[in-house]
């Protein structure tokens, strides 16, 4: 078959793909997606959706190339397509980031509050991880740390911060992450932490950026968190 206006025909598809990512809730199931493979009822629990509103915004990224799914008994499981749909859910946070009033707004009113330090770099965490001189906790719950986590982290879910504070050293500064640049738990753990006269800074984005960087990631991804 021909194509009279190949670029036309092109840029149908791309707004297609634009579409599907145009929706709050299909950018934070990206988000979660990120973090590992899910089954759709893992994803509604964690948006806290009703399944078939889940299932209906997968089918649509599902066409858009967004994710893949496969099925294992009565669960279908979910999983980004590949690293290219996060860069482009980091793209777009770019540019609302440089562009956008209302993201600036948000970002000085509660982030900058929480915390207005310079973050960690990835180079700069695994140059003091190698030296010993930072303790790394993952934020995130318990679930998404057993996905996959940097080496050596501990699981402190923000839920069981104050529990857990007594097992954390005081004589090194502690660098936190969670599931991403703007992730909340992050930022309300190092400002928690530092309440309680903890050194603390958080990393500067989260898991998902870690492992697209090529970072070691442990234990290596297997199977589907339901």
């Amino acid at each position: 078959m021909s194509i009279r206006n190949p670029k036309q025909a092109l840029y149908v598809q791309f707004a297609a793909v634009a579409k599907a990512l145009g929706n709050p809730q299909r950018l934070e199931l990206v988000e979660h997606l990120a973090q590992g493979p899910r089954s759709v009822d893992a994803l509604a629990t964690k948006l806290g959706l009703p399944i078939a509103n889940v299932s209906q915004h997968l089918q649509a990224m599902r066409r858009a190339g967004l994710v893949t799914s496969d099925r294992d008994g009565k669960f279908i499981n979910y999983r980004l397509a590949d690293d290219s749909v996060l860069a482009a859910f980091a793209a777009i946070r770019v540019v609302a980031e440089h562009h956008s009033a209302e993201v600036e707004r948000v970002v000085r009113g509660w982030f900058d509050r929480h915390d207005d330090m310079e973050p960690v770099t990835r180079d700069e965490l695994v140059s003091r991880m190698k030296e010993g001189l930072v303790t790394v906790i993952d934020v995130r719950p318990a679930d998404e740390f057993a996905l996959g986590h940097l080496p050596g982290a501990i699981n402190v879910p923000l839920s069981e911060l104050d529990s857990l504070l007594p097992d954390l050293r005081t004589d090194r500064e502690i660098v936190a992450y969670c599931r991403g640049p703007w992730c909340v738990m992050s930022f309300e753990a190092v400002a928690e932490l530092r309440k309680r006269g903890f050194s603390a800074r958080r990393l500067e984005d989260g898991l998902p950026e870690w492992r697209a960087a090529g970072m070691v990631v442990e234990p290596v991804l297997q199977g589907t968190q339901r």
